[in-house]
């Protein structure tokens, strides 16, 4: 029987992380019991202390045993946890040796979403790679540098860490984990019951191209909007560097600093994010939403949508247009 530790953080924590891992893994000890079998999973809540009881103003629950109480468990999972990070790390720093400790001794540990930066927080993803909401990104690059980030992945696991995407792609990692304890079969099974779509492995369809200006580069901030208001048109790096009077090596230098993006990267975005906008909001064909955003090269449109939104053309216009009522 493999022991599930679902960790109950300090602060405004995702209930639905915590009520759907519980429910999933429950539903499955269920299911194997009609068959005649054991129990694969005994599920438990597990808090600073067992007193602790979490509140997000609306709803609240109560761990059943304390950090102290769990001296040995197969699986942590780290729910998310909303709010100013820092804080939200600061308020559970108690955690993390009991974290380290678990692991030390043969755990598995999983984050859920943006429990990422509590799982980072113990260096146990220093050098590996990881997952989050694509909305936390940059915030988690800065935080965390030497962390392999991938933001546009769904599922990493890695040496028995596991980080998962943003909101309720973190239950294809509760999938993932199902499959890898109990097997395939009872993994579809889940899926079916709870209706997640399983195998999801990329993020990037649900991406909203942020405009990186959290910056004070007033001149990059001055290029940003030209393209923004522009993309329509081909754009130049030198244009934009003469534009600026800067030359083109400071120009793009100074660009990728404040953005993390290049000039060319950022233009390629704010293109296909106009094109995503378009397939959503309009019935324009892929040849007119292609030149309607500046490109004139089909191949090369095609090839930049898919590989920032991970869909065709013609399969995102299909999964997000509007449908027509009968």
């Amino acid at each position: 029987m493999k022991n599930i530790s679902i960790v109950v953080p300090e602060g405004d924590v995702s209930l639905s992380n915590i009520e759907a891992s519980f429910k999933i893994f429950s539903k499955i000890n269920e299911a194997m019991e009609k068959q005649g079998r054991s129990k694969p999973f005994d599920v438990h809540l597990v808090g600073l202390t067992n007193q602790s009881t979490l509140s997000n103003g609306l709803f609240s629950v109560k761990p059943g045993k304390s950090i102290v109480d769990v001296d040995g468990t197969d699986l942590i999972l780290i729910p998310a946890v909303h709010g100013e990070m820092k804080d939200v790390i600061a308020a559970n720093q108690d955690f993390i040796p009991w974290i380290l400790k678990q692991y030390k001794k043969g755990a598995e540990v999983a984050s859920l979403c943006i429990g990422a930066f509590i799982l980072a927080s113990t260096g146990l993803l220093n050098g590996r790679k990881c997952t989050t909401h694509w909305l936390a990104a940059e915030e988690f690059k800065v935080m965390f540098p030497e962390v392999n980030l991938m933001p546009y992945k769904i599922i990493t696991d890695e040496n028995g860490v596991y980080t998962s995407g943003g909101a309720y792609s973190s239950l294809n990692l509760i999938l993932y984990i199902v499959e890898k304890y109990v097997g395939r079969n009872m993994a579809i099974r889940s899926s079916k019951i709870f209706e997640i779509d399983i195998d999801r492995n990329s993020q990037s369809p649900f991406i909203i191209f942020q405009r990186q200006k959290d910056h004070f580069d007033e001149l990059v901030k001055k290029a940003q909007d030209f393209i923004e208001g522009n993309f329509h048109d081909r754009i130049t790096v030198d244009q934009l560097a003469s534009m600026l009077s800067l030359g083109r090596r400071n120009f793009e230098r100074r660009f990728k600093k404040a953005t993390t993006n290049t000039v060319l990267e950022y233009i390629q975005r704010v293109k296909i994010e106009a094109a995503k906008m378009s397939f959503e909001t309009s019935n324009d064909n892929v040849n007119e939403v292609m030149y309607n955003v500046g490109y004139s090269d089909t191949k090369s449109f095609r090839g930049t949508f898919k590989r920032l939104t991970g869909l065709s053309p013609v399969e995102y216009r299909n999964k997000y247009k509007k449908a027509k009522v009968i």
